[in-house]
């Protein structure tokens, strides 16, 4: 289940620097190509090319493997859903054009577009809706299957699929949308190895050439049921190398569209890019397993909390770009309680009273902090638990998922970029199956009962938001996290490109235009 959680791109400083010199060799030929082709934001012909270099290049094109991690972004290039999201996040028409509840809120229509074709040429309608639901559920190595607990069944009626519910759950158009539910072609899917590598949506663009791990290339879908609104003719996606060089990509042509680490933003600005943060809902957390001692006395997790300055992860790891964050969304969103903002602010003192009351003196305690490889954030913990009295010693497994997942880690780091659902987000990080949660089967007491009536409670209902935020509250209760900051999604660009939709979390390239071209 990988593909669920996206553990802090790490700041591999050692192999960068090891990296750099051949990343510039390759980047020296690129240009040199380039520049032998005349090359600019548009191709041959006055095609309008986007040139992306990816920090989140797919490991897998299959979206039921993918999962709900960072790469879904790439993988809606070539995958449309039944929902989209717009700009104030609420969920909107894509492959389905309505949908409409049963009386109880236990049953839902999604009405799908006339016509509508996979890239094969098999139909989009309900059976599709129907192979898609069922595959992520059932597949082996799905990575969505725990997202779709509250669908029981699908029945496909013509263009019409009939999702019926285990429980209540007006959640659900939020959903399945592009993180959840990217749809492909069931002839495709029959063979879901060959899928991963040849990808067959109903998306805006189709893959004409993939090299695993590396580079993709794709050409504007002509059946794409908004294909007016894709200005874009071909994509150029490419593994983006050595952080150190993508801006000089940028700067030379090499690419015009990149994730950037904050620590790049100064010199893609001095370039003449255009740099700007992507809304999104990513937060950086601090694991606790309350299975495991020490964290199965409560005094200790509370001075963990109480030793955690979130402020410094932000000044020296976001360089101004990011928040300080004590919940797993932004402040402003609709999920975010107020009411329990700043409830276990950096306290030094306190910490360590509450170390000696649980029977702990200075260096007594020593853990081990298991992360998949070199992160400046870990080190940072380290240096503040330190201040209170903890050695903590930093391990790198690069297997770390599966310890991970198994919940056979006593303490951890991880980044999320979020989910579309906001109960979904609240369950993924404090449910009893949550892969999030470290501490399964624990959940905070009351936990379910507020995630089950802001699932009964409409959208529109007017006591949502009241809703919605008792169940926030009701997880931060939880013993096995400590939020410390979010990470923005900074992005440059050439500024050939126009501007994109504001749209949190996600990259739509809808009315999106590349000026120099056709």
């Amino acid at each position: 289940m990988p593909g669920r959680l996206m553990p802090r791109r790490p700041a591999l400083h050692a192999i960068r620097l090891r990296a750099t010199a051949l990343a510039t060799v390759l980047l020296t030929v690129l240009v040199g190509a380039l520049s032998a082709c005349g090359g600019t934001a548009s191709s041959a012909g006055g095609a309008a090319t986007l040139k992306w270099a990816s920090s989140y290049f797919p490991t897998h094109w299959d979206p039921v493997v993918g999962g709900s991690g960072a790469q879904f972004r790439e993988l809606a290039l070539v995958y449309a859903s039944l929902t989209r999201t717009d700009e104030t996040g609420k969920a909107v028409p894509d492959l389905a054009k309505s949908w409409e509840y049963n009386s109880k809120g236990d049953e839902i229509t999604f009405q799908l577009r006339p016509g509508l074709k996979f890239s094969d040429g098999e139909p989009v309608d309900g059976a599709a809706v129907k192979a898609a639901i069922e595959r992520a559920k059932k597949q082996k190595n799905s990575a969505l299957f725990g997202d779709l607990t509250s669908i029981k069944s699908v029945d496909a009626r013509g263009l019409d699929a009939v999702v019926h519910l285990t429980q209540v759950d007006y959640q659900i158009p939020q959903l399945l949308g592009e993180r959840v539910l990217q749809i492909a072609s069931p002839k495709a899917a029959a063979d879901p190895g060959k899928l991963d590598q040849n990808p067959v949506g109903a998306g805006p663009f189709t893959i004409t050439q993939l090299i695993p791990g590396t580079k993709a290339v794709l050409k504007k879908n002509p059946n794409y049921w908004d294909a007016k609104n894709i200005h874009i003719d071909n994509v150029e996606l490419t593994s983006a190398p050595d952080a150190s060089t993508v801006v000089s990509g940028l700067q030379t042509g090499v690419y015009n569209f990149a994730d950037i680490e904050p620590s790049q933003a100064a010199a893609a600005k001095k370039a003449g890019l255009d740099v700007f943060v992507q809304p999104g809902f990513n937060a950086s957390n601090i694991s606790l397993n309350v299975n495991k001692a020490p964290f199965d006395n409560n005094k200790v997790v509370d001075a963990v909390r109480h030793a955690i300055n979130r402020q410094e992860f932000v000044d020296k790891l976001t360089f101004g770009y990011g928040q300080v964050t004590d919940q797993p969304f932004p402040k402003g969103y609709v999920a975010y309680d107020p009411a329990s903002q700043n409830n276990y602010p950096y306290d030094p003192g306190k910490s360590k009273k509450l170390l000696a009351e649980a029977g702990y003196k200075a260096g007594d305690l020593k853990l081990d902090l298991v992360i998949p490889a070199e992160d400046p954030q870990a080190e940072i913990v380290q240096s503040q638990l330190a201040a209170v009295g903890i050695t903590v010693t930093i391990k790198i497994d690069k297997n770390w998922a599966t310890p991970f997942f198994a919940k056979n880690l006593t303490f951890s780091l991880y980044s999320t970029t979020g989910r579309d659902s906001a109960v979904q987000t609240l369950t993924a990080h404090f449910g009893p199956n949550g892969p999030l949660n470290l501490s399964s089967p624990y959940e905070p007491a009351g936990f379910e009962a507020a995630v089950a009536k802001v699932r009964r409670t409409p959208l529109e209902a007017p006591d949502y938001t009241t809703v919605l935020r008792a169940a926030t509250r009701s997880g931060l209760q939880s013993k096995a996290l400590v939020f410390t900051y979010s990470a923005p999604n900074l992005i440059a660009k050439s500024k050939t490109i126009s501007r994109l939709p504001k749209i949190p979390a996600h990259i739509d390239w809808t009315g999106v235009t590349i000026s120099g071209s056709k």
